[in-house]
């Protein structure tokens, strides 16, 4: 890649990409049941940075895949972070009013629609992954485990889990290790998720995948990390979502713990030990790269 590359121009043109292609997945809003596909594709193209695929197409690519064929699996990853979003925003959960700059889904379609749009979209991400066309791209094995790792992260192992023991640990006390724990799995799991599909879509070799999952192990913490800091000394119309909600909740966060000089170091070296775990790799890592220094750097 040439000194003029441009890490903007780069997400500009992915989210251009992303968003075509979950235009063409997802059910038109006047299909029916017209009024559960209008609150899903109102969560989904509400805005957001779209990190998550963006991860899985540049981790494809790094190892020599293509970004077309890895499109499916990132638009998948997308729809389960979005149904997550529109759950986590409920009054049963966080009662969030906002989010990407807008009102949360069930603000606008009410609780029930809410929930079955976040149910709809789960199982339309497996839609399209166990999808012929998709599976028809790579080998059997691939096709599995791409699902099974998809499934795997997302479930009671990953991501849905890390949100229940954040539920359970508000107002309370609890150890780094538990903060970790939460971090790791409710943000961290679907981008480890990201990163290891990628390589596998990409025809990683066995080191190559290693290295990509430490790659994604840190920059999935470290992007949490950011997001405890951004919810303490961001602007509202800036972050496009309700701040300060950690602190009511009584959520454990790392300045929290570390206070917020003492969280920005953290996210500083996980910045390192993802930067590290790229070194194998040649210039065609460069976004990978780039996106590690995006998400820890917008903390200051």
């Amino acid at each position: 890649m040439s000194d003029s590359w441009n890490l903007q121009a780069y997400l500009e043109q992915r989210i251009g990409l992303v968003d075509e292609a979950l235009d063409r997945y997802l059910p038109a809003d006047d299909t029916l049941p017209a009024a559960l596909h209008k609150a899903m594709r109102y969560s989904v193209f509400a805005g957001g940075k779209r990190i998550r695929p963006i991860l899985l197409l540049a981790a494809c690519e790094a190892v020599g895949g293509t970004a077309e064929h890895a499109l499916p699996a990132a638009c998948a990853m997308e729809m389960i972070h979005s149904y997550s979003l529109i759950h986590d925003d409920l009054p049963a959960m966080d009662d969030d009013d906002f989010r990407r700059g807008q009102p949360t889904n069930h603000r606008v379609f009410g609780e029930a629609t809410a929930i079955l749009a976040g149910d709809a979209l789960l199982t339309e991400a497996f839609i399209l992954l166990s999808n012929p066309a998709f599976c028809g791209e790579h080998s059997g094995e691939a096709c599995r485990e791409v699902v099974h790792i998809m499934a795997r992260n997302a479930g009671s192992r990953g991501m849905v889990g890390g949100q229940v023991v954040d539920m359970e640990s508000e107002g309370k006390q609890i150890d780094l290790p538990t903060l970790e724990y939460i971090h790791t799995h409710k943000t961290g799991a679907l981008i480890l998720a990201a990163l290891e599909i990628g390589a596998i879509i990409g025809g990683a070799t066995a080191e190559q995948r290693h290295a990509l999952c430490r790659y994604g192990e840190a920059i999935g913490l470290a992007f949490q990390v950011a997001d405890d800091i951004l919810d303490i000394v961001a602007d509202q119309t800036e972050l496009g979502k309700d701040i300060g909600s950690d602190a009511a909740r009584g959520k454990a966060t790392y300045p929290a713990f570390l206070g917020l000089d003492g969280a920005r170091q953290r996210a500083r070296e996980l910045k390192e030990i993802a930067l590290k775990a790229l070194a194998p790799f040649d210039d065609g890592s460069r976004p990978l790269r780039e996106i590690a220094g995006f998400i820890v750097e917008r903390t200051f």
